[in-house]
């Protein structure tokens, strides 16, 4: 086939002369944000510390990721965050999940309050409308706007106070100077005599309707960040350590590597650990999606946060705190939620002007209908509306809802999504690379064929090998040394292994030493005459024998074949339905690829090739043009993934997994493949669709706000429907189901 991907690497740091760095990721709590404008003075604000490599502010979840240079100031960090007006506490990944919530409760009461106030001055002018209407006194209507004005939308003062001090702007600085204009000009004139045209309505209204907002996107925002607090609630508090043969309860913190622990039905398992006693069904969906219990047994593991559902368990823990699976996925889930996709650029690119910008188009409007038409009372109005709608929330909204949603539903169903960058690189994937050892196949080769030469014995042939592969972790290598020891084979004594990745093996049994691996292994040690044509071994993984000393002598051949997983072709008709090219990149011979290949509808395949070769081959179809996605299962793929531009692997959790993809599959399963790229894509489309809205909104309703076609009132209405518009657009998302996607018609 044509050569296939492009390439990301992975590098630390470096200084200006090219030096690495460490660098240590710090996370902050930012209080007083409330529009892109903000997001975009905290990061040029942390950015200017010394020894900051990276910052991504994120205003959905009010947070702030900095990479910082290993002993950096933390607190020069909090210091630079006060200075530029805002609030920065560090914090724990997910930690602010249950405090977002009891501030939501706190500010519905706020809401309530306000709008209690404002609905008489509300009614007063819709009466009016409809030709009806009461007038309240002028003493009165000051007297429910006032506390309005500067007691419920004294929020407003501080944050553009403090925006204000490090000459930055933000939205609270257009509510307040737009409102404050409003009541204050209503002031002037009843103190005039004029108490028919007060402005006190819309001025009440504004700050009550985007409170309601603010409402609005902490309910929708606690929704967004639901998969983090599920995930973080699954942990339990405390279990039960076995010592000296008695159960004793103690905290989680106190339990360590090594511990014995138990575990009965209903109760949730503490930490990871191998089971060493008992046997039943785990409930594992909160890691893998997987909805059908998990049978355990001796030495099977489990992992923090499951389910017993069935009997008694005993097991050893082998990692614990930070280290067991679900802290890694909460850590990932979270770090993913707080990375910024690139199109955030060009967001951060207009919020750093967008206010300043603003407040001119408000003054253009002021004096264009004052002088320009001599209506003072439509120039005022105008002013006022064109600040209030110019709100820059929706922007800055936009695509962290969107990716918060969805990387929170594709974790529900088993599907990790390291950061926001890789959901655009999915979007543009037009080549996905097969691992077929582990990926396609069960990675459970069984022994099928053993030929043999010089009229030796098969027995003596596979009782040779297994000797030597017993000291092998390859898949291969466990099929001949189970057969063996399943047949009760006789052991030799191995001595001087020594492992040659993606060729084979070499050891000494006896005087006599051996080589076992592939055909080009077996070449290079000056053995070809002998060896069998592969193509007559069709479908079979081989393992050819040789003696290379004393003598040289092809002494065999072993044949091995791998079960497809259950799902291989439908998950390969679901990536061609998707509009994606698929190939096979192995390491295995020709024939047993082929074999492969043909059985799950592939029709290229790329074999024989060395793990290093495989990211040489990810290059290769990078320079011919291709986008190129790599699923593997995150070791022995490993350079090709790092290679490849979207990296999937099919870890099943392991560490180097999760820690090299930018998505991981929680379960070996071939169809959450295809529903990994479907959520990518969907988020992808629902971060396009918000921002193509949020820049139309404010495209749109800025000239008609200039043009006087609005009243204050109605602009703050439209104001806050913009951001909580994004936000529910984004909550779309929690309907996707693996296998079954979206209706394309809504943001999946």
């Amino acid at each position: 086939m044509n050569n296939p991907i492009s390439i990301t690497t992975a590098s630390l740091s470096r200084n200006a002369t090219g030096d690495a760095e460490t660098v240590e990721r710090v996370r902050l709590a930012i209080g007083g944000m409330t529009c892109a404008g903000c997001a975009a003075g905290v990061s040029g604000a942390l950015n200017a510390v010394d020894g900051v490599q990276n910052v991504v502010v994120n205003l959905a979840s009010e947070q702030a990721i900095v990479d910082l240079r290993l002993g950096g100031d933390l607190k020069a960090l909090q210091v630079a965050v006060t200075a530029a007006g805002y609030e920065a506490t560090p914090l724990e990944a997910g930690a602010a999940v249950e405090d977002d919530r009891s501030n939501a409760q706190r500010h519905g009461w706020l809401v309530a309050a306000s709008a209690l106030m404002t609905l008489p001055l509300v009614g007063q002018m819709v009466t009016g409308w409809a030709g009806y209407g009461y007038s309240l006194e002028p003493s009165m209507q000051f007297a429910l706007a006032t506390p309005v004005q500067f007691l419920f939308g004294w929020r407003f003062y501080m944050s553009g106070y403090r925006a204000l001090r490090v000459l930055s702007g933000n939205m609270d600085q257009l509510v307040a100077l737009g409102t404050t204009a409003a009541y204050g000009y209503s002031a002037y004139l009843w103190w005039a005599g004029f108490q028919e045209h007060l402005y006190l309505e819309g001025a009440a209204t504004v700050i009550t309707l985007v409170l309601l907002g603010k409402w609005l996107e902490r309910k929708a925002k606690g929704k967004a960040a639901a998969a983090i607090w599920a995930l973080m609630t699954q942990q339990p508090d405390r279990a039960h350590l076995l010592q000296n043969g008695e159960e004793t309860e103690v905290p989680i913190a106190d339990v360590k590597v090594g511990d014995l622990l138990r575990v009965r039905s209903g109760e949730r398992i503490a930490v990871d650990g191998l089971v060493t006693e008992g046997s039943g069904g785990v409930d594992e969906s909160m890691l893998t999606g997987e909805a059908r219990p998990v049978k355990k047994f001796e030495g099977a593991p489990v992992t923090a946060g499951a389910i017993n559902l069935e009997g008694v368990l005993t097991y050893r823990a082998t990692a614990v705190g930070v280290d067991t699976v679900l802290s890694r996925i909460i850590r990932l889930v979270d770090g993913a939620q707080a990375t910024k996709a690139p199109v955030e650029r060009l967001v951060d690119k207009v919020a750093s002007i967008f206010v300043p910008l603003v407040m001119l188009i408000a003054a253009a409007t002021y004096l264009t209908w004052w002088l320009g038409i001599g209506d003072l009372d439509r120039a005022f109005a105008a002013a006022i509306t064109v600040l209030v709608i110019a709100c820059p929330c929706a922007l800055g909204l936009a695509t962290p809802t969107a990716v918060m949603v969805g990387t929170g539903v594709a974790a529900r169903n088993g599907i990790l999504i390291r950061d926001a960058e890789a959901l655009e690189r999915v979007r543009a994937m037009d080549l996905i690379l097969l691992d077929k050892t582990g990926t396609l196949t069960t990675g459970l080769p069984r022994m099928r064929v053993i030929d043999v030469v010089n009229g030796q014995e098969k027995e003596a042939l596979i009782a040779l090998a297994a000797s030597i592969l017993v000291y092998s972790n390859h898949p291969l290598a466990h099929a001949v040394t189970e057969f063996a020891a399943d047949r009760n084979m006789p052991k030799f004594e191995g001595k001087d292994f020594i492992n040659y990745p993606g060729k084979g093996v070499e050891a000494k049994v006896g005087d006599r030493k051996l080589v076992l691996g592939n055909r080009e292994f077996l070449i290079e040690h000056n053995l070809v005459a002998d060896i069998p044509n592969e193509d007559d071994w069709a479908g079979l993984s081989l393992i050819h024998v040789a003696e290379v000393a004393p003598k040289i002598s092809y002494l065999g051949t072993l044949g091995t074949s791998d079960s497809l997983r259950p799902g291989a072709a439908k998950a390969v008709a679901q990536l061609k339905a998707q509009g994606i090219k698929t190939a096979i990149l192995s390491g295995d011979n020709q024939a047993a690829t082929r074999a492969v290949a043909n059985e799950i509808g592939i029709s290229e395949f790329i074999a024989g090739v060395q793990p290093e070769g495989k990211a040489g081959e990810v290059v290769r179809l990078q320079n011919d043009g291709h986008v190129v996605a790599m699923v593997g299962d995150g070791i022995n793929d490993a350079p090709a993934l790092a290679a490849a531009d979207i990296a999937i692997s099919m870890g099943g959790g392991a560490h180097v997994a999760m820690e090299v993809a930018g998505i991981t599959l929680m379960r070996d399963d071939p169809q959450l493949i295809a529903d990994a790229i479907e959520i990518s894509r969907a988020v992808a489309r629902c971060i396009r669709q918000n921002l193509f809205w949020a820049f139309v909104y404010n495209i749109v309703a800025l000239p008609v706000a200039a043009l006087g076609l609005l009243n204050p009132a109605v602009a703050g209405a439209a104001m806050a429907l913009s951001s909580v518009s994004v936000i529910f657009n984004a909550l779309l998302l929690r309907r996707w189901k693996p296998q079954q996607g979206l209706d394309r018609k809504d943001c999946g």
